[in-house]
């Protein structure tokens, strides 16, 4: 069993109430995360109850959430394991009603015998996600209880409005977590430590050294099923609003007062109150070609599958410094990174032919993948006669420091934060709301759709964006492998 620092869980038994328990983020991410977190001592007692529009009784339930251990968890359940994490399972189908979910929860929370909390997690689409809210309300679920909600969080202004207007009808906002797996991934808080704990770069974290920003996810997946969906959504409302603005902000901001939910959630969202809105001119969108023969997919659809724009903070720090983020389906690679480009001396005292300024700025990187990694690119003089400079790097890996096994997923540090009472890597009503505010330009007058072939970079318009600047992905230089030393 996992060692576990004091502080890291909730200090009550939880409930989970779990909307959607049998769909595919539940098999994949929920239920393997809610094992681990419940069978490590994470959490001191642990009840879920799972709700869904299939007719399962507990036993059904069980099953396939065994099912979805075995075939997706990192770690698999020992029999001893499984039959206390088993114990711990009910069912109820959305066609039961309030009473009878109210009677579920009450019937785990006599089997826990102790005080304990309640949280709802609703893995659901948006369409779906009110009236839950509302079965919970009905079903006297709210007290002593905290709700996870998935994105998106409205599709433009009036829609985010209306959606925290109805969600603060029967949860107040403290009680609201929006969740955003990027930010529970380890390299996201890693950014927070870098900046915040070390004396080094933080001076020279502004516009004066600083040259631009990249934020830069691109996927190689297609939509899978989500099609239907995706083509109400776009990539903007999915990808770029609720989680490349998210990165974004933990980048940018100031640093808070301390180091806990209330002042973090605060210099986010100064950032968002600071940024520009986003001017259709700085924009590229893309659509994959064959996107219109997928099964739910307009045969003129002008949903952007691919996004590319150019953003700016105005404030003190940031005035003038370009952030530039991109992201898309079918694309040539899947990375998830942050990079951060100085600007070059301003003179230059070394000969022609040297080498410097051949190979761009420097750059500090941030691979946000699951493996942390960091990167930091500088010139060094090559060995020998003369002066000859080539491109060197600095690196870390998360697996050189021999931790690598002691990293939770994204979805289970979220869970543990939200039984916690958490904010810091949720987003909050007033940061939506602003978010959509300043892509109303962009939302009122999108740019129109440029075709890219499946497996490259998106439309070769991308270019002429960043220009005179180049995009790091692809990177010239891979990364090192674990251990592996030299430049």
């Amino acid at each position: 069993m996992a060692k576990v620092s004091p502080g890291v869980g909730p200090r009550f038994p939880q409930v989970v109430v779990l909307f959607g328990a049998t769909g595919d983020l539940a098999r994949r991410k929920l239920l393997p995360g809610l094992y681990h977190l419940a069978t490590s001592g994470f959490i001191p007692a642990c009840r879920i109850v799972g709700v869904s529009l299939d007719e399962l009784d507990a036993d059904g339930f069980r099953q396939a959430a065994r099912s979805a251990l075995d075939e997706f968890g990192k770690r698999k359940p020992t029999d001893t394991s499984w039959q206390a994490f088993a114990q711990g399972l009910d069912y109820v189908p959305l066609s039961a009603g309030a009473q009878a979910l109210k009677a579920a929860v009450e019937r785990a929370e006599a089997s826990i015998g102790a005080e304990c909390r309640r949280l709802h997690y609703l893995s659901v689409p948006p369409s779906a996600a009110l009236s839950a809210v509302q079965l919970l309300g009905q079903a006297g679920l709210v007290e002593r209880s905290r709700i996870v909600m998935e994105k998106p969080f409205g599709t433009d202004l009036a829609s985010a409005v209306t959606l925290n207007r109805q969600l603060h009808g029967v949860f107040a906002e403290d009680q609201i977590f929006r969740i955003d797996h990027f930010l529970g991934k380890e390299p996201a808080q890693n950014i927070l430590a870098f900046r915040f704990a070390n004396g080094l770069f933080e001076p020279i974290w502004n516009r004066n050294f600083i040259d631009h920003v990249q934020i830069d996810v691109p996927e190689t997946l297609g939509l899978g099923q989500r099609s239907a969906f995706y083509e109400q959504t776009g990539a903007y409302r999915d990808m770029v609003v609720t989680h490349l603005f998210q990165i974004l902000a933990f980048m940018a901001m100031e640093p808070p007062t301390a180091l806990e939910p209330a002042p973090i959630s605060e210099e986010k969202n100064k950032v968002f109150r600071s940024m520009l809105p986003i001017r259709p001119s700085d924009v590229v969108r893309g659509q994959y070609n064959g996107y219109r023969e997928e099964p739910g997919v307009d045969a003129e659809s002008e949903t952007e599958t691919f996004i590319a724009l150019k953003c700016f903070i105005d404030n003190w720090r940031w005035a003038g410094v370009p952030f530039f983020l991109r992201t898309g389906k079918r694309l040539a690679e899947g990375q998830r990174i942050i990079s951060i480009a100085f600007r070059e001396p301003p003179k230059s005292m070394f000969p022609a032919g040297s080498g410097v300024g051949a190979q761009g700025p420097d750059h500090l990187t941030f691979d946000l993948a699951d493996a942390s990694k960091m990167s930091l690119s500088f010139y060094g003089k090559r060995p020998g006669p003369g002066m000859r400079l080539d491109k060197l790097s600095l690196q870390f890996a998360m697996h050189d420091t021999g931790m690598q096994d002691d990293v939770l997923e994204a979805y289970e540090r979220l869970i543990l934060d939200a039984m916690r009472g958490d904010h810091t890597l949720f987003n909050t009503a007033e940061g939506i709301e602003r978010l959509w505010q300043v892509s109303i330009p962009l939302l009122e007058s999108p740019p129109p759709v440029r075709l890219y072939p499946a497996g490259s970079w998106g439309p070769k318009s991308i270019h002429q964006l960043i220009a005179p600047h180049a995009w790091r992905l692809p990177f010239e230089r891979a990364w090192r492998k674990p251990n592996q030393l030299g430049g």
